[in-house]
Parts: C-alpha cells; sequence; structure tokens
C-alpha cells in the first residue's frame, strides 16, 4: 500500500464572507512542495441558512496565477467575472475558474436557495498553474453533474465521479493545465475500495464526513486530509467506518517556486507586487453590470 506521511485535521471554522463559513484542510504556506500543484482547500460543511433576500456571499475581488473548483454538494452558487464568466452551480454541479492573468469575480448563494433557505455545503480547491501558464487569458467552465463520469465501486460499496483526469478508462470533463486527478467519492459504512493512483504524483485524500480506515491501519475522521509517499506503490485501501464522502487529489509536482500573497499565487515576490499594481491600475477589468 501507498506509504502515508501525513495526517492533518482542522474542524475550526471560519467566515469567507457572510455566505461560506468553512475549514481550511490544507494550504501551500504549510506544506508547499508536498502538495503542488495544489494550493489550498476550504470544506464549507452542512451549514443551515434560513431564508432572506439579501446576497450572502463574497463580492468582487481578485486573483492571479491559478485556478479555483467549487464542488456544489448542497446549494446552489452564483458566480460572474470580469472575464465574461459567469453562472449558477447546482448540488452535484462543479465549476472551474482559471484566474490566470487576472480576474475580478464574486460568489454569491444564487437567489433561488436564499429565498428558499436551507443546508448548504461546498468545497473550494485551488489548483497552481504552471509558471509558462500564469498569464494565459481567464476562462471558467461550468461542469453539470450530469456531465461528470459516475463509477460504481464493486459490490455496491459507492461511487467515484471522476471530475478531472482519468479513473478507470474513464475522463473528466474539466480542462487543466497540468496532469492532475480530481476524483469525488463516497462509500457506505463497512464498505471497501482499493483506489488506484498514478505513482508519479502527488496524492491527497480528503475525508469531508464520515470515517475511514485507511491502509488497514490508520483511522481518519471527518474534516481530515492524508498525504502519500510519492513512491512506487499506486494503491490506497478504504475501508468506511460510517458512511464517507471524500476525494482524492492527485498531481504531478510543478517543482516551482511558490510565492502567494492573499489572492494572488506566482513565482517571485516581484511578480506578487505587479500583481497587485496591475490590479489597482484596472487591468484586470470590471465585472459588468447586471441586466
Amino acid at each position: 500500500m501507498k506509504k502515508i506521511i501525513g495526517l492533518y485535521r482542522n474542524k475550526n471554522m471560519h467566515w469567507v464572507g457572510d455566505g461560506f463559513p468553512v475549514q481550511n484542510l490544507f494550504a501551500y504556506d504549510r506544506l508547499g512542495q508536498a502538495i503542488s500543484p495544489f494550493l489550498m482547500l476550504d470544506y464549507a460543511a452542512p451549514y443551515p441558512f434560513e431564508a432572506t433576500t439579501a446576497q450572502r456571499g463574497v463580492g468582487s475581488h481578485p486573483h492571479r496565477g491559478f485556478e479555483t473548483v467549487t464542488l456544489a454538494y448542497q446549494g446552489a452558487v452564483t458566480h460572474q467575472d470580469s472575464a465574461g464568466g459567469g453562472g449558477t452551480i447546482q448540488t452535484g454541479d462543479v465549476q472551474w475558474m482559471t484566474a490566470g492573468a487576472g480576474v475580478v469575480h464574486e460568489e454569491f448563494h444564487s437567489a433561488d436557495f436564499a429565498e428558499a433557505g436551507g443546508l448548504f455545503e461546498m468545497v473550494q480547491l485551488w489548483v497552481n498553474l504552471p509558471a509558462k501558464d500564469k498569464m494565459t487569458a481567464p476562462r471558467y467552465q461550468a461542469i453539470a453533474a450530469a456531465d461528470i463520469p459516475r463509477i460504481e465501486l464493486d459490490d455496491a460499496a459507492g461511487h467515484l465521479r471522476v471530475i478531472a483526469g482519468n479513473y478507470l478508462g474513464h475522463t473528466g470533463p474539466a480542462q487543466t493545465f497540468s496532469p492532475v486527478n480530481v476524483w469525488d467519492g463516497s462509500l457506505h459504512k463497512d464498505a471497501q475500495t482499493f483506489v488506484h493512483v498514478p505513482v508519479t504524483h502527488n496524492v491527497l485524500l480528503v475525508v469531508l464526513k464520515g470515517e475511514l480506515l485507511v491502509n488497514g491501519n490508520q483511522q481518519v475522521q471527518d474534516s481530515s486530509i492524508v498525504m502519500f509517499a510519492r513512491d512506487a506503490e499506486p494503491t490506497i485501501q478504504l475501508q468506511a467506518q460510517q458512511e464517507t464522502q471524500f476525494l482524492i487529489l492527485t498531481g504531478e509536482p510543478l517543482n516551482e517556486p511558490i510565492q502567494g500573497h492573499g489572492p494572488f499565487v506566482m513565482n517571485s515576490k516581484q511578480e506578487i507586487i505587479q500583481a497587485f499594481e496591475d490590479f489597482h491600475s484596472g487591468k484586470f477589468g470590471q465585472i459588468p453590470p447586471q441586466s
């Protein structure tokens, strides 16, 4: 089995804007190259919102140098950005935004969800861009749940959705700039499965809800990540102690310097300074007014 080299858990919640109560499960400022090309993951665990006509979420803010990936488990989010991207993702959908050279965007609970209220549950993942692609033109991929391949695991153990990359001959719809896999899975209580991962990739297991026994001996609770060695072993064993929701993230490490500050992730301090200058001079554009 693939060797476990790290286990981290964070149940502390903080607010992003007034619509996203999140737990930060990993970040590049703590783990650096060991998680490349992934940078950060926030989990908005199920949280009840009362019905309202007010906007809840995060207003206009910039990004440069990476991609944001939002997975909707419960609730709905409406996105709009300065590159013309936008739309609403519902339960099961994924939003993949490439900030690239620079974008200003906003994210709010959809009007329908806000007016109805209910449980809200999301994940936002940041994926780094290779140095050669950091100044690429921004783009927006709205990925509907119906377009995500869903693999039913043996013995009715659960399922795995292929959002990006490939698994067992199924290719995810997300277009990426470096080789990455984003697999969204669930396991029923007392079920088990073996997951095969590329041996040249950094590999992260993110346990959102439930509890797993990993490789037969490592208990992993909810709101946790497991880091694995980049060794020659391609297999991870997962056994569910409870109904469990998890993500498996694998990626070819970029092996490039990481310099980040707030909403910008580049390769040098000078590039960060330039990002701030470009944003403040209006080069990221503006979000067009809604009709």
